[in-house]
Protein backbone atom coordinates (compact mmCIF):
# COMPACT_ATOMS: atom_id res chain seq x y z
CA UNK A 1 0.00 0.00 0.00
CA UNK A 2 1.20 3.52 -0.87
CA UNK A 3 1.92 5.88 1.66
CA UNK A 4 -0.35 7.39 3.64
CA UNK A 5 -3.59 5.99 2.78
CA UNK A 6 -6.43 7.54 4.13
CA UNK A 7 -8.38 5.37 6.50
CA UNK A 8 -11.52 6.17 8.84
CA UNK A 9 -12.76 5.53 11.89
CA UNK A 10 -15.41 3.14 12.08
CA UNK A 11 -18.26 1.13 13.91
CA UNK A 12 -19.98 -1.96 13.42
CA UNK A 13 -22.61 -1.69 16.12
CA UNK A 14 -20.96 0.71 19.06
CA UNK A 15 -19.35 4.02 19.38
CA UNK A 16 -18.93 7.34 17.46
CA UNK A 17 -17.17 5.29 14.09
CA UNK A 18 -19.35 5.46 10.69
CA UNK A 19 -20.06 2.44 9.31
CA UNK A 20 -18.35 0.53 6.68
CA UNK A 21 -20.26 0.79 3.72
CA UNK A 22 -19.79 4.46 4.12
CA UNK A 23 -15.90 4.05 3.80
CA UNK A 24 -16.51 2.07 0.96
CA UNK A 25 -19.30 4.53 -0.47
CA UNK A 26 -16.06 7.19 -0.01
CA UNK A 27 -13.23 4.79 -1.07
CA UNK A 28 -11.14 4.68 1.91
CA UNK A 29 -8.84 1.98 1.77
CA UNK A 30 -8.53 1.79 5.14
CA UNK A 31 -10.07 1.19 9.16
CA UNK A 32 -9.87 1.59 12.15
CA UNK A 33 -12.81 -0.14 14.34
CA UNK A 34 -14.20 0.44 17.54
CA UNK A 35 -14.84 -2.94 18.65
CA UNK A 36 -17.98 -4.28 18.86
CA UNK A 37 -20.20 -4.88 21.69
CA UNK A 38 -19.28 -8.44 23.70
CA UNK A 39 -21.70 -10.48 22.77
CA UNK A 40 -20.50 -10.25 18.74
CA UNK A 41 -17.40 -10.86 19.82
CA UNK A 42 -17.12 -13.90 18.67
CA UNK A 43 -15.45 -16.35 15.73
CA UNK A 44 -18.16 -16.47 13.61
CA UNK A 45 -19.02 -13.15 13.56
CA UNK A 46 -14.72 -12.00 12.76
CA UNK A 47 -15.08 -14.32 10.16
CA UNK A 48 -18.42 -12.65 8.62
CA UNK A 49 -16.42 -9.04 9.33
CA UNK A 50 -13.54 -10.50 7.51
CA UNK A 51 -15.49 -11.98 4.62
CA UNK A 52 -16.98 -8.48 4.37
CA UNK A 53 -13.43 -6.45 4.37
CA UNK A 54 -12.16 -8.86 1.50
CA UNK A 55 -15.23 -8.00 -0.65
CA UNK A 56 -14.74 -3.83 0.07
CA UNK A 57 -11.20 -4.44 -0.03
CA UNK A 58 -10.35 -2.52 3.14
CA UNK A 59 -7.76 -3.31 5.00
CA UNK A 60 -8.27 -3.20 9.23
CA UNK A 61 -5.51 -1.20 11.12
CA UNK A 62 -6.53 -1.04 14.20
CA UNK A 63 -9.35 -2.31 17.10
CA UNK A 64 -10.19 0.07 19.84
CA UNK A 65 -11.07 -0.51 22.93
CA UNK A 66 -14.17 1.14 24.68
CA UNK A 67 -16.60 0.40 27.39
CA UNK A 68 -19.23 0.68 29.59
CA UNK A 69 -20.06 3.47 31.92
CA UNK A 70 -17.37 5.99 30.14
CA UNK A 71 -18.50 9.30 29.35
CA UNK A 72 -17.17 12.06 27.74
CA UNK A 73 -19.63 14.80 29.07
CA UNK A 74 -16.43 17.26 30.61
CA UNK A 75 -13.26 17.10 31.41
CA UNK A 76 -13.68 15.65 35.09
CA UNK A 77 -16.11 13.34 34.08
CA UNK A 78 -13.55 11.59 31.57
CA UNK A 79 -11.16 11.50 34.34
CA UNK A 80 -13.43 10.21 36.81
CA UNK A 81 -15.07 7.23 33.92
CA UNK A 82 -12.78 6.48 31.06
CA UNK A 83 -9.94 3.68 30.71
CA UNK A 84 -8.22 1.93 32.91
CA UNK A 85 -7.17 4.66 35.23
CA UNK A 86 -10.86 4.52 37.25
CA UNK A 87 -9.48 2.09 40.66
CA UNK A 88 -13.37 0.59 40.89
CA UNK A 89 -13.47 -0.77 36.95
CA UNK A 90 -9.82 -1.35 36.62
CA UNK A 91 -9.41 -4.78 36.55
CA UNK A 92 -13.21 -5.85 34.95
CA UNK A 93 -11.96 -3.22 32.36
CA UNK A 94 -8.63 -4.91 31.92
CA UNK A 95 -10.55 -8.17 31.43
CA UNK A 96 -12.61 -6.88 28.85
CA UNK A 97 -9.42 -5.01 27.13
CA UNK A 98 -8.34 -8.76 26.75
CA UNK A 99 -10.76 -9.73 25.31
CA UNK A 100 -11.13 -7.29 22.38
CA UNK A 101 -7.29 -8.13 21.74
CA UNK A 102 -8.23 -11.93 21.16
CA UNK A 103 -11.02 -10.26 19.48
CA UNK A 104 -8.74 -8.25 17.58
CA UNK A 105 -6.09 -11.55 16.45
CA UNK A 106 -9.54 -13.23 14.94
CA UNK A 107 -9.43 -10.27 12.82
CA UNK A 108 -5.59 -10.65 11.82
CA UNK A 109 -5.00 -7.47 13.49
CA UNK A 110 -1.81 -6.35 14.81
CA UNK A 111 -2.68 -3.52 17.08
CA UNK A 112 -5.26 -2.74 19.97
CA UNK A 113 -5.77 0.53 21.06
CA UNK A 114 -7.20 2.88 23.44
CA UNK A 115 -7.40 5.84 25.74
CA UNK A 116 -6.12 4.60 28.98
CA UNK A 117 -7.45 7.96 30.79
CA UNK A 118 -5.88 10.12 32.91
CA UNK A 119 -2.67 8.92 34.54
CA UNK A 120 -2.02 10.02 37.72
CA UNK A 121 0.76 13.32 38.36
CA UNK A 122 2.79 11.81 41.03
CA UNK A 123 4.86 9.27 39.68
CA UNK A 124 5.61 8.50 43.44
CA UNK A 125 1.88 7.70 44.63
CA UNK A 126 0.39 4.08 44.58
CA UNK A 127 -2.19 4.89 41.36
CA UNK A 128 0.79 5.98 39.63
CA UNK A 129 2.18 2.62 40.23
CA UNK A 130 -0.86 0.61 39.87
CA UNK A 131 -1.38 2.11 36.29
CA UNK A 132 2.34 1.41 35.64
CA UNK A 133 0.85 -2.43 36.14
CA UNK A 134 -2.31 -2.88 34.47
CA UNK A 135 -0.58 -0.66 31.44
CA UNK A 136 2.14 -3.69 31.98
CA UNK A 137 -0.72 -6.47 31.66
CA UNK A 138 -2.17 -5.88 28.68
CA UNK A 139 0.97 -4.91 26.72
CA UNK A 140 2.33 -8.55 28.08
CA UNK A 141 -1.33 -10.05 26.60
CA UNK A 142 -1.00 -8.18 23.46
CA UNK A 143 2.23 -9.62 22.95
CA UNK A 144 1.49 -12.77 23.26
CA UNK A 145 -1.00 -11.95 20.48
CA UNK A 146 1.78 -10.83 18.57
CA UNK A 147 0.17 -6.70 18.64
CA UNK A 148 0.96 -3.37 19.78
CA UNK A 149 -0.74 -1.47 22.44
CA UNK A 150 -1.47 2.15 21.14
CA UNK A 151 -2.25 4.89 23.45
CA UNK A 152 -4.29 7.87 22.26
CA UNK A 153 -3.39 11.14 22.87
CA UNK A 154 -5.12 14.10 24.76
CA UNK A 155 -5.10 13.56 28.61
CA UNK A 156 -1.80 13.44 28.90
CA UNK A 157 1.31 16.65 28.30
CA UNK A 158 3.74 15.59 25.71
CA UNK A 159 6.42 15.12 28.50
CA UNK A 160 4.04 13.48 30.92
CA UNK A 161 3.07 10.53 28.19
CA UNK A 162 6.67 9.97 27.06
CA UNK A 163 7.81 9.44 30.96
CA UNK A 164 4.82 6.90 31.33
CA UNK A 165 5.52 5.52 28.45
CA UNK A 166 9.41 4.89 29.59
CA UNK A 167 8.05 4.11 32.63
CA UNK A 168 6.29 0.65 31.88
CA UNK A 169 9.02 -0.66 29.96
CA UNK A 170 7.33 -2.43 27.17
CA UNK A 171 8.87 -2.92 23.65
CA UNK A 172 4.98 -3.08 22.37
CA UNK A 173 3.67 0.07 23.80
CA UNK A 174 3.12 2.95 21.28
CA UNK A 175 1.19 6.25 20.46
CA UNK A 176 -2.03 6.80 18.70
CA UNK A 177 -1.68 10.44 17.71
CA UNK A 178 -4.95 12.52 17.72
CA UNK A 179 -3.58 16.25 17.18
CA UNK A 180 -7.29 17.60 18.11
CA UNK A 181 -7.13 15.97 21.22
CA UNK A 182 -4.70 18.05 22.68
CA UNK A 183 -6.62 21.35 21.87
CA UNK A 184 -9.75 19.91 23.68
CA UNK A 185 -8.06 18.86 26.13
CA UNK A 186 -5.87 21.57 26.97
CA UNK A 187 -2.94 19.71 27.26
CA UNK A 188 -0.55 20.94 24.62
CA UNK A 189 0.38 22.67 21.01
CA UNK A 190 -0.68 19.58 18.64
CA UNK A 191 2.59 20.30 16.33
CA UNK A 192 5.15 20.59 19.09
CA UNK A 193 3.61 17.84 20.86
CA UNK A 194 3.97 15.41 17.91
CA UNK A 195 7.45 16.49 17.24
CA UNK A 196 8.51 15.25 20.87
CA UNK A 197 6.36 12.29 20.97
CA UNK A 198 7.24 11.23 17.03
CA UNK A 199 9.74 8.32 17.94
CA UNK A 200 6.71 6.55 19.26
CA UNK A 201 3.98 7.27 16.87
CA UNK A 202 2.78 3.99 15.30
CA UNK A 203 -0.71 5.28 14.24
CA UNK A 204 -2.72 8.40 13.92
CA UNK A 205 -5.88 10.62 13.84
CA UNK A 206 -6.86 13.23 11.51
CA UNK A 207 -9.31 15.46 13.42
CA UNK A 208 -9.37 19.21 13.99
CA UNK A 209 -10.28 21.82 17.15
CA UNK A 210 -10.37 24.71 18.59
CA UNK A 211 -8.88 25.91 21.52
CA UNK A 212 -11.45 26.35 24.95
CA UNK A 213 -10.96 29.77 26.58
CA UNK A 214 -9.98 27.90 29.33
CA UNK A 215 -8.02 25.24 28.13
CA UNK A 216 -7.52 22.60 30.62
CA UNK A 217 -10.86 22.96 32.22
CA UNK A 218 -13.54 22.96 30.12
CA UNK A 219 -13.53 21.57 26.37
CA UNK A 220 -12.38 22.48 22.91
CA UNK A 221 -14.76 22.59 20.26
CA UNK A 222 -14.22 19.89 17.61
CA UNK A 223 -14.63 21.51 14.21
CA UNK A 224 -14.48 19.73 10.64
CA UNK A 225 -10.86 19.02 8.92
CA UNK A 226 -9.07 22.20 8.15
CA UNK A 227 -11.43 24.52 10.14
CA UNK A 228 -9.59 24.50 13.40
CA UNK A 229 -6.16 25.45 15.33
CA UNK A 230 -4.18 22.26 14.72
CA UNK A 231 -3.10 23.58 10.86
CA UNK A 232 -3.35 20.21 9.16
CA UNK A 233 -1.16 20.89 6.63
CA UNK A 234 1.74 21.52 9.61
CA UNK A 235 0.69 18.26 10.86
CA UNK A 236 1.21 16.00 8.13
CA UNK A 237 4.39 18.01 7.31
CA UNK A 238 5.72 17.31 10.92
CA UNK A 239 4.58 13.43 10.03
CA UNK A 240 6.52 13.49 7.25
CA UNK A 241 9.51 14.92 9.27
CA UNK A 242 9.33 12.08 11.79
CA UNK A 243 9.31 9.59 9.30
CA UNK A 244 5.24 8.43 9.90
CA UNK A 245 4.33 7.00 6.70
CA UNK A 246 0.76 4.70 7.49
CA UNK A 247 -2.70 5.55 7.62
CA UNK A 248 -4.17 9.24 8.20
CA UNK A 249 -7.31 8.20 10.02
CA UNK A 250 -10.02 10.60 9.51
CA UNK A 251 -12.28 10.97 12.89
CA UNK A 252 -15.45 12.45 13.07
CA UNK A 253 -17.51 12.30 16.25
CA UNK A 254 -21.12 13.07 15.52
CA UNK A 255 -22.89 10.10 15.42
CA UNK A 256 -25.86 11.59 15.58
CA UNK A 257 -25.82 13.45 12.52
CA UNK A 258 -25.07 10.74 10.42
CA UNK A 259 -25.36 12.97 7.01
CA UNK A 260 -23.18 15.61 8.01
CA UNK A 261 -20.49 13.32 9.26
CA UNK A 262 -20.36 11.17 5.79
CA UNK A 263 -20.39 15.09 4.37
CA UNK A 264 -17.55 15.91 6.20
CA UNK A 265 -15.35 12.61 6.29
CA UNK A 266 -15.67 12.97 1.91
CA UNK A 267 -14.36 16.98 2.67
CA UNK A 268 -11.93 15.69 5.03
CA UNK A 269 -10.83 12.95 2.10
CA UNK A 270 -10.18 15.58 -0.74
CA UNK A 271 -8.22 17.85 1.59
CA UNK A 272 -5.80 14.53 2.98
CA UNK A 273 -5.87 13.44 -0.88
CA UNK A 274 -4.49 16.88 -1.89
CA UNK A 275 -2.02 17.80 0.89
CA UNK A 276 -0.49 14.08 0.40
CA UNK A 277 -0.06 15.32 -3.19
CA UNK A 278 1.39 18.52 -2.23
CA UNK A 279 3.86 16.64 0.29
CA UNK A 280 4.82 13.55 -0.89
CA UNK A 281 4.44 14.11 -4.43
Amino acid sequence: MADWPIGVFTSIDAGLGVHLEVAHELGIPTIQLHAPQRSTRTPEKADEFLARLDELGIELTAVFGGFEGESYADIPTVAKTVGLVPPETREERLQEMCQISDFARLLGCDVVALHLGFVPHDRTSGEYRHVIAVTQRLCDHASINDQAVHLETGQETADALLQFIQDVERGNLFINFDPANMILYGTGEPIEALKKVGAYVRSVHCKDAKWSDQPGVTWGQEVPLGEGDVDIEAYLSTLKEIGYRGPLTIEREIPQEPERQKVEIAHAVNLLTQLREKLLG
